[in-house]
């Protein structure tokens, strides 16, 4: 917000009345997505040619989790498989899906349409397999972040459908006052 002194001195404030706020906050929940995903990837990648199974371990007994959980060991066993072309494919990845977060976050910021439409393709996209994932296994995480995916897609729906609206809306005919030579 912007703050502005009027004639008489009075302080107001001015908000720009066509900035969408929503818009904006998920671009900046975009961005802060791919640099968690920009961390995450140089974490695998500094996973490269470890013993995944023992960092994994060390990792366990540090946050006093039971080395003799089910799911502890299941998640031990799957990472002694990783190995290092695995790891860089899932480097890759995450990379990949952190570029994307960064282009729909720094579009929809900067207010640019073509962002809106590309967020709402790429969040429909995954939905779903993000339903696919919760029918799969369901967790209030999954239930959460796909509820959280689908009120996005709406809202952009919404925006984007409106914005078409109004394209297609003809514009309003301006009076002009015809000289009568008089």
């Amino acid at each position: 917000m912007n703050a502005w002194l009027t004639t008489n001195g009075a302080l107001t404030t001015h908000s720009h009345p066509d900035r969408n706020r929503w818009l904006i906050a998920i671009g900046v929940l975009k961005l802060l997505k791919a640099v968690l995903f920009v961390s995450m990837g140089f974490g695998v990648i500094r996973l490269l040619h470890k013993d995944i199974a023992d960092v994994l371990l060390r990792a366990v007994t540090a946050l006093r989790f039971d080395p003799e959980n089910r799911i502890v060991n299941v998640l031990l066993e799957k990472s002694a498989l990783l190995s290092p072309h695995r790891l860089k494919e899932i480097s890759f990845a995450i990379f990949l899906y952190a570029v994307l977060d960064a282009i729909e976050g720094t579009g929809l910021v900067l207010e640019k349409v073509w962002a809106e439409y590309f967020t709402l393709i790429l969040t429909g996209s995954f939905l779903p397999w993000e339903l696919y994932e919760i029918i799969r296994h369901v967790t209030v995480f999954k239930i959460v972040l796909t509820l959280l995916n689908l009120a996005v897609f709406i809202y952009l729906a919404h925006v984007v459908n409106e914005k078409v609206r109004a394209r297609q809306q003809p514009s309003e005919p301006v009076m002009v006052k015809k000289d009568t030579g008089s």
